[in-house]
């Protein structure tokens, strides 16, 4: 299925996920879709191995709750973020390293307080690698991190590589 790209959410410059002067980071693109899912994309290099040639199920966690979290920005500003309250996942597949590597998530639920999501990391024929599930807060980013979320440490990096669509086999 092809959907459009809506919009590109911020990255950090330090966050292990989005950081893009975090040289061990995923430096992870967001877009959020037409159908009100969002998804990143990143790919995993050599020191997110766990098994050789294989994404680590530590950092296939990470990207997971990281994905579902930012789903609230879909429906709320930038500055409602969701804070972990509980996730797990299931590891189906293998995920291999070297190349890209999509993660798409969506809100299941949503209360005043919190809300509900799901991900999964696809492979490259669309058959899911790893599901996850989390509960998250909803809160204010003044409240939970100290940098400047109006200035240069959060911002949309705008490339020629963004895409306007994007394929989920």
């Amino acid at each position: 299925m092809r959907l459009k790209v809506l919009k590109k959410q911020p990255n950090s410059k330090m966050c292990f996920v989005c950081g893009l002067d975090n040289k061990f980071g995923l430096k992870s693109w967001f877009y959020e879709l037409e159908d009100g899912q969002i998804m990143a994309v990143f790919k995993a290099a050599e020191e997110h191995q766990g098994y050789p040639g294989r994404l680590h199920g530590g950092i296939a966690a990470t990207i997971l709750d990281e994905t579902i979290g930012r789903a609230i920005m879909l429906t709320h500003s930038a500055s409602v973020w969701g804070v972990t309250v509980d996730f797990s996942m299931k590891l189906r597949k293998p995920v291999p390293i070297g190349g890209e590597i999509k993660v798409i998530a969506r809100i299941e639920k949503e209360g005043n307080r919190s809300f509900t999501g799901t991900g999964e990391i696809l492979l490259d024929d669309g058959r899911v690698a790893v599901e996850g599930r989390g509960k998250y807060l909803k809160m204010d980013i003044d409240k939970i991190a100290d940098f400047d979320h109006e200035g240069d440490e959060w911002l949309v990096v705008e490339s020629s590589d963004d895409p306007l669509f994007i394929d989920v086999v």
